[in-house]
């Protein structure tokens, strides 16, 4: 049980550094913030265990 929860906090620390990454991207080229989406949305999908 401690395992699930342990990958579950990573993949939340991963989608928070994923949407950390778009806004950084965001700023820099805002045409290309598009190319982290996926990251994002399977990111929150695992946190919440969907996938």
């Amino acid at each position: 049980m401690s395992d699930k929860k342990r990958s579950r906090a990573i993949y939340w620390l991963l989608f928070f550094v994923s949407v950390a990454a778009f806004f950084g991207v965001y700023a820099i080229g805002g045409g290309y913030c598009s190319m982290v989406l996926p990251f994002n949305v399977t990111f929150f999908a695992q946190a919440l265990d969907l996938l």
